[in-house]
């Protein structure tokens, strides 16, 4: 018998029940366009955690001493770079890259009459490129200037939660390279938003010379910061700043908690994926085992005029394919849409949840991203897995014995 009847016979006995047929599509259908949108998150995070964690804190690389720890946030001698303004000149005049920024890092706590937070100062160049999200994240006060002496900025939610304000003189204890802590008052003279709750509420920027002096480590920095045009350079442009006494890190090393969280994240994922596949299938073996023994007689006319056990075992295999292509076909539509949409408006995590986040630019909406090769891979695993479990109703249908068939009604 042509696989041409095999299909008529099974779009016949799918239309015999209407209702049974659409909520058994509807379900296929809502079911890959769920996984497509967790698919579509997940990438979304993956792309956009990288992009901004580049953007704002890592760089495509990082030149550094090679005894410093970022950990410890050493101030001593030794674990520092020399005359770092000299040496991201250096690193400038190489074609691929885009910015090199010296930064000093410290930590300090913040104090006002009320209030105290421990944070981490940034000692920047406020004209490197870099730092672009601050200038264009300053909400109020004045952006610094490398010759700006006593200024910082704030972040707007740290300066919401602590109640300082543009103007306000707030209060650093900051260690120096000696092993001393020292006090300084300072006067905020601008308050940014990045978008980034994790960086906004903990974060105080101010010019690399007045960190220097204010941690006495003189012409030294912590490390360089180095963006390039395309990330695709990040390999050779290690090997060329590859020298004795230094370590470079790649946006991958720096990341590397990121995208050890996202791959661990994507397994996850994917077991959900499979669960969420499963309940479909056995809703579709469901239908096709209800649908054979109402059609128990007809089982037993086709044997008895000759269809063989295999032809009509692929005849329920092809209603499940039918159901499933159908309900696919639909899916990619919905799931397609959907993700199209929240790419545009995103999801609405809260500052709360972002801030959770230390030391990780996350924003505090996500944005889901297309995956056409994820989008591929579970329509296929969607059909396969239908397919896979439909066997075991077209195996029954299979079995009848051809006279107890025809005389079960």
């Amino acid at each position: 018998m042509a696989i041409k009847t095999f299909w008529t016979i099974g779009f016949r006995d799918l239309v015999r029940n209407r209702r049974r047929t659409i909520a058994t599509i509807v379900a296929v259908a809502l079911g890959l366009m769920v996984i497509m949108l967790m698919a579509g998150m997940l990438k979304g995070m993956v792309d956009s955690g990288l992009r901004d964690n580049i953007r704002i804190y890592t760089g495509h690389l990082q030149l550094r001493d090679e005894s410093y720890e970022v950990e410890k946030m050493s101030l001593l001698a030794r674990d520092l770079l020399e005359q770092p303004q000299a040496l991201a000149a250096q690193i400038e005049m190489l074609p691929e890259t885009k910015s090199a920024a010296p930064v000093l890092w410290a930590s300090t706590v913040l104090s006002t009459a009320r209030e105290s937070a421990g944070l981490q100062i940034w000692g920047i160049d406020p004209a490197s490129p870099f730092h672009e999200p601050l200038r264009l994240g300053l909400v109020e006060g004045s952006y610094l200037t490398a010759d700006s002496r006593g200024e910082i900025l704030l972040g707007k939610r740290l300066a919401d939660e602590i109640d300082i304000s543009v103007g306000q003189r707030v209060s650093l204890a900051t260690g120096d390279s000696n092993g001393a802590i020292g006090d300084a008052l300072f006067t905020v003279a601008g308050i940014f938003n990045t978008g980034f709750a994790s960086y906004d509420q903990s974060s105080v920027i101010m010019p690399i010379a007045q960190a220097q002096s204010l941690t006495r480590t003189g012409d030294r920095a912590s490390t360089i910061i180095v963006t390039l045009h395309d990330r695709d350079d990040t390999a050779a442009v290690a090997a060329q700043l590859a020298a004795p006494g230094y370590t470079i890190l790649t946006w991958e090393d720096l990341n590397q908690l990121l995208l050890t969280l996202m791959e661990t994240g994507g397994a996850f994922y994917y077991i959900i994926y499979i669960i969420v596949i499963l309940v479909v299938a056995v809703l579709i073996a469901n239908t096709l085992l209800m649908s054979v023994f109402e059609r128990t007689r007809e089982m037993g006319i086709l044997a008895s005029l000759g269809m063989k056990q295999r032809q009509i075992m692929l005849m329920v295999l092809l209603e499940a394919v039918i159901l499933s292509l159908i309900g696919i076909a639909i899916g990619l539509v919905l799931g397609l849409g959907s993700v199209a949409y929240l790419s545009s408006v995103g999801f609405n995590l809260g500052e709360d949840t972002a801030g959770l986040m230390e030391n990780m630019a996350m924003g505090s909406r996500l944005y889901p991203a297309m995956a056409p090769d994820q989008f591929l891979i579970l329509s296929l695993l969607m059909l396969a897995i239908v397919t896979l479990v439909s066997v075991y109703p077209a195996w029954v249908a299979a079995r009848m014995e051809p006279v107890e068939a025809l005389h079960a009604f």
